[in-house]
């Protein structure tokens, strides 16, 4: 699958179809998501988030505590750090923080500059909605 936003080729998520027939397909370079399928859409394409909006803070067994880590995809960090068991968090990973690792903030930097101007519109990512009866 092509990303939308930047054009480069997405990763489907190893997970398998969430209850709803759902798949999950990340962008690599400038992690865009695109959800195929599901309850209600064909196509759900998630709008442009701010980097304070945009991250969920890490968890695994292998991260310090003291340090807050944003969760990437594919079970890494921003930052590169892969556990076999990280997961995102309910909660916001907050990159103004003093114990937000910068190696993170600097990535997220990184990947908030490689969204268009055009693709950060409330309406830029065109999502597909199901027609009843289907």
């Amino acid at each position: 699958m092509e990303c939308d936003v930047c054009g480069r080729s997405m990763r489907r998520w190893p997970a398998p179809a969430t209850e709803w027939e759902e798949d999950i397909w990340s962008c690599s370079w400038c992690h865009a998501t695109t959800h195929v399928g599901g309850k209600w859409f064909e196509i759900a394409r998630p709008p442009y988030m701010s980097m304070e909006m945009r991250w969920e803070r890490a968890l695994a067994d292998g991260l310090p505590a003291e340090v807050s880590h944003a969760f990437g995809t594919f079970g890494t960090t921003l930052c590169g750090i892969q556990e076999a068991d990280m997961s995102p968090s309910d909660n916001l990973w907050m990159p103004e923080r003093d114990n937000a690792c910068s190696a993170c903030r600097e990535a997220a930097v990184v990947i908030d500059d490689r969204w268009p101007q055009a693709m950060r519109g409330e309406d830029a990512r065109v999502s597909v909605v199901r027609r009843s009866g289907a």
